[in-house]
């Protein structure tokens, strides 16, 4: 049938008005982050890359922060958002998990306090369309699609043993104070440490691991109840970045520099005071900012699709990251051993 020449310029027209409203309903999804898709890229090409930390406020994880907002900077279409519990609480950190998959970001990234409880809220956010991984500390039994490492566990465990060992004189007494319970990474070191100690000390015990969660004034107090208990203690590890000065600022309080030796894993500014006094023989760290610029790349690199190699330059200062395919694994690099002649070097 013949259409007459008022009919298709009808049609004409409302076919314009059609495709013009939606280019511009287009164009507003894409626009700022409320109209970010499920898969947290919009229009634009940007992606939303969420790390949630075990706790926010600390030095270290701060210091993750600066990493990725530094990373933000330099990968096009990348935005970074930081939001941890404000205590090293599981379930807090679920909540937070579970309100960024209602706000459709495209990466979640979590260290989480308690790998198993976080397990369940990742395979959510994987059903919501959106890539999850782990950093700092791993969840391995869950569906995370890369876990990004600061060091390898067994170096990071054997370093922490052969400073304080060091220290102690090749021989003695030492302790654990350490953070969460079930903390992964934390967990990791400390059976490292124990198989360590024991293959390669054989002069060496140690008398008791306990537990301060993230709080650094408790950690403190068990470093003082641990050598009330054992008067024949001569170290301490303080296993995390809040117990490391805590056990060290035991040895200053009770006035047992030079006889009770600490090392831990702490922050260069935390620690700097106590490597100078001689409370603190060593601290073993990375750099943590790297770490936390590295996490966002982590982030973008999934959210993009793209592979990791068994081997990037992911910056010009962060070289020669390696990949473990079997095990899903970024690894930043080997550990450093924080001196008071080095740790002025860094500021957190």
């Amino acid at each position: 049938m013949r259409r007459s020449r008022g009919t298709v310029a009808a049609l004409a027209a409302a076919l314009a008005v059609v495709l013009s409203l939606t280019s511009c309903t287009q164009r507003n999804t894409g626009a700022g982050g409320g109209g970010t898709s499920a898969s947290g890229t919009g229009g634009g090409g940007q992606v939303s890359v969420a790390f949630v930390p075990k706790l926010q406020g600390i030095p270290y994880f701060e210091a993750m922060n600066t990493g990725g907002k530094a990373a933000e900077k330099d990968i096009s279409g990348l935005k970074w958002l930081y939001q941890g519990p404000t205590t090293a609480d599981p379930a807090a950190q679920t909540d937070i998990v579970r309100s960024l998959i209602q706000q459709k970001v495209g990466v979640i990234v979590v260290a989480p306090n308690d790998p198993d409880s976080m397990a369940p809220v990742l395979q959510e956010a994987k059903n919501a369309g959106i890539h999850v991984a782990t950093s700092d500390t791993d969840a391995p039994n869950s569906v995370r699609e890369v876990f990004v490492s600061q060091a390898d566990p067994t170096a990071i465990g054997q370093y922490t043993v052969d400073t304080l060992v060091k220290a102690m004189g090749g021989s003695g007494k030492y302790a654990i104070v350490s953070c969460g319970e079930t903390a992964q990474n934390l967990n990791t070191w400390i059976q490292v440490e124990k198989e360590y100690t024991a293959s390669k000390y054989p002069n060496v015990q140690i008398v008791d691991t306990v537990y301060a969660g993230e709080d650094q004034a408790k950690a403190t107090q068990m470093a003082t109840d641990l050598m009330n208990a054992h008067p024949d203690l001569t170290g301490l590890i303080g296993q995390c970045t809040t117990s490391a000065p805590g056990v060290a600022q035991a040895v200053r309080d009770a006035g047992k520099i030079g006889k009770v030796f600490t090392v831990g894993v702490g922050t260069p500014q935390a620690m700097l005071p106590y490597l100078d006094d001689g409370s603190s023989s060593g601290s073993i760290l990375w750099d943590v900012e790297h770490l936390g610029y590295l996490t966002a790349w982590a982030g973008a690199q999934l959210a993009q699709g793209k592979q990791f190699q068994p081997t990037q330059d992911v910056s010009d200062t962060i070289k020669g990251v390696t990949y473990d395919a079997g095990t899903k694994t970024l690894l930043l690099g080997p550990p450093l051993v924080l001196t008071k002649e080095n740790a002025g070097n860094y500021n957190y």
